[in-house]
């Protein structure tokens, strides 16, 4: 949670639990004349809600905000609870290009306003979470986003209206019982209720979000820790140098964030534990499923770990002095002492309390209960309308990609107010149309600078929209790769004569926990054995028509895409620089020259010239250039550089041989040729060139 979670605070544990567990307790809608409905409401003013509504503001559409705290990111007044992010804040790059530089920015929103950079608000690579609160603070304020603070609310339901958008009304109400109608709905309170596991002896457990951090209070003593993410070894960091030993139990297994190239995972800021344990300094890590276990409290106050069936066979709430612990039958049980503290770090879940079970927002599987289900376009999956954002909404890319975070998801809440845009007010999801000779370049600037694809690789693609006889194509960026077969529907854009979608992936058995990332021979470096690389590289797919939604469906295993009638991987770079000549650039343009069956390079006038008197088919560089009097202008050095290269004839060469030959003696020159003229005059672009030629 400490990188971007964008939930709200959402009062204090107590009250928290309680709404959670009694949603009954929540206000229920005034009754009363319904209020002029707003277009959109947008719940929670964290990094997600403020990212939505900028982008609305900037619509011109009508909006609001609510945020139960009295300003925005109340999440980091809390949490992380030792203050410290785990989002880079990288403020040099050596590039001057502010999109590129947005690819190592993990902190900042988007906006048009160059002031409102997190690279302004603090100069620590790891920042201090009140940072945020003032960075949020000053996005809100300076781009006059309408928010209604102080204001919480406590339920949500539906109220059927034909007239409405998407046939109901969402009826909001606040803590006074006031009701607000929206025909759009756009979550983004994160993830707000901690996780927990009941177990006997759970209620000795200490939660992540009111443990002490003074490590004062830890001084002396023996630590259990239930968890493995980052709140659990941000913990153990805070108390790592006062405490006896710290043990940590969980499930699964540690998973390191260079080893998976998950964001979530754990990040090497935290992982000091791992140092002592490893360098045997008395802390441990245990893996064990903690509904097998049990707590007991001996007369000390102190903490034993046994197992639940040792306490069903007793059929006993009894103290550790009477419990069968399970030293008993195995003296070298790894738990075998006694612990002062034992605290909870499991994560945290969605609170669907204040949702009526209208919005069908949860499905009852234990994966649906930490996130809301939803479809790849962020939209539930139980009611038209309603729209899930910010880290909530990382259920689509859950473990892949970086959803769950602020550099994640700024660019997917950019892409539902496109979806939105073209929904409900006919604005066509924005593109670029170029002509084809443009393509090779247009596809090499943006693996090489944008940041959406960068950060939400495999998840957020741009779609290459070929027009009639490959002449021109529509360029769209980050689009949800798996809504590919609704592209038409989503976007008002036509592909009708085959596309390429452009994405980014690692290599499919690079990553994971059981695996060596720094193994010997790991990188590829030869274009040949592109399609093995491991790290992350562009992908260029080719369709010659929209996939179909079953053929998404049931795409390959660990495929983001179905298969495409030709793939094309750009071989892998240590400097994340796509801009080799003959390692990058020559074989994506081949690819594509074979995909369209066209030649895509530039030539000279000449060139066009001759290919106009010997070909039926020119090249489009010439159709579009040469023959329509438009291209590059020619100069002396670029006509000296193309003589050098044997592309040209060096006709000022020939014409100063043909003048010597003229002044010899005796020599004339042949018969009934007139004295040649020297040397043309510069061409001075390609339709001069032509009507000399």
């Amino acid at each position: 949670m400490g990188l971007s979670a964008a939930a709200p605070l959402w009062g204090p544990p107590g009250l928290l639990l309680t709404i959670a567990l009694h949603p009954a307790l929540s206000v229920r809608p005034a009754k009363g004349p319904a209020p002029a409905p707003r277009d959109y409401c947008v719940l929670g003013a964290g990094p997600a809600g403020l990212q939505m509504a900028y982008f609305l503001q900037r619509a011109g559409r009508d909006y609001a905000v609510f945020e139960r705290a009295p300003r925005p990111g109340s999440f980091f007044t809390r949490y992380p609870r030792h203050s410290k992010l785990i989002s880079i804040n990288k403020r040099f790059t050596g590039k001057a290009n502010a999109e590129f530089n947005l690819r190592h920015d993990w902190n900042s929103l988007l906006s048009h306003d160059p002031r409102l950079l997190f690279r302004h608000y603090s100069r620590a690579y790891f920042p201090d979470a009140r940072d945020m609160v003032r960075y949020l603070g000053d996005f809100a304020d300076r781009l006059g986003l309408r928010v209604l603070y102080n204001t919480t609310i406590t339920y949500v339901t539906l109220d059927k209206d034909r007239q409405a958008w998407n046939g109901h009304y969402f009826i909001l109400t606040d803590q006074t019982g006031q009701a607000y109608r929206c025909s759009v709905l756009l979550v983004a309170t994160g993830l707000s209720v901690p996780n927990q596991v009941n177990f006997p002896g759970s209620e000795y457990v200490e939660g992540y979000e009111s443990v002490s951090v003074d490590p004062e209070d830890f001084v002396g003593q023996n630590v259990l820790i239930l968890g493995r993410g980052n709140s659990a070894f941000e913990t153990a960091e805070n108390i790592l140098g006062v405490t006896n030993f710290i043990h940590m139990l969980s499930r699964s297994r540690v998973r390191l964030s260079w080893a998976t190239h998950y964001v979530g995972d754990l990040r090497a800021i935290n992982n000091g534990l791992l140092d002592t344990y490893q360098l045997k300094s008395l802390d441990g890590l245990l893996e064990s499923d903690l509904t097998d276990l049990a707590i007991v409290k001996d007369h000390e106050g102190k903490f034993h770990v046994t197992l639940k069936f040792f306490l069903e066979e007793n059929n006993t709430n009894q103290s550790a002095d009477s419990i069968t612990l399970p030293q008993d039958n195995s003296d070298n049980f790894a738990m075998r002492v006694a612990y002062d503290r034992v605290i909870r770090c499991l994560g945290w879940n969605f609170d669907f309390s204040i949702f009526n079970k209208s919005l069908r927002l949860n499905s009852g599987n234990p994966f649906d209960t930490k996130y809301p289900l939803i479809r790849a376009s962020y939209e539930s999956k139980g009611t038209r309308g309603l729209f899930i954002l910010g880290t909530a909404s990382h259920s689509v890319d859950y473990r892949r990609s970086a959803g769950g975070f602020i550099h994640g998801f700024r660019y997917t809440a950019r892409a539902v107010h496109r979806l939105l845009e073209h929904r409900h007010h006919g604005a066509a999801w924005p593109s670029t149309e170029l002509p084809v000779t443009q393509l090779t370049s247009a596809i090499v600037r943006r693996v090489n600078e944008a940041s959406g694809l960068y950060q939400m690789f495999s998840v957020l693609a741009d779609v290459v929209l070929l027009k009639e006889n490959a002449s021109a194509f529509e360029y769209l960026e980050e689009f949800p790769v798996l809504m590919l077969p609704q592209l038409e529907t989503l976007t008002g854009r036509k592909a009708r004569h085959g596309l390429f979608v452009v994405n980014m992936e690692y290599g499919k058995n690079f990553s994971g926990p059981d695996k060596d990332v720094f193994f010997h021979g790991r990188s590829v470096g030869y274009t040949e054995d592109a399609w093995q690389s491991n790290f992350l590289h562009p992908v260029i797919y080719y369709y010659r028509q929209l996939p179909t939604e079953q053929e998404v469906r049931f795409r390959p295993a660990h495929w983001p895409l179905p298969r495409p009638a030709a793939i094309h991987h750009i071989l892998e770079d240590f400097l994340t620089d796509w801009t080799a000549p003959v390692g990058h650039i020559l074989p994506l343009r081949r690819f594509l020259e074979n995909c369209l069956d066209t030649d895509l390079r530039s030539f000279y006038a000449e060139s066009c010239f001759l290919f106009a008197l010997t070909r039926q088919k020119l090249p489009p560089f010439c159709q579009q250039g040469y023959l329509r009097r438009q291209g590059l202008a020619s100069t002396q050095s670029l006509r000296q550089h193309g003589v050098e290269s044997r592309l040209l004839r060096d006709y000022a060469a020939m014409g100063r041989h043909l003048e010597d030959s003229s002044q010899r003696p005796g020599n004339h020159g042949p018969v009934g040729v007139p004295p040649d003229p020297g040397p043309p005059a510069p061409v001075q672009s390609l339709d001069s060139n032509k009507e000399e030629l």
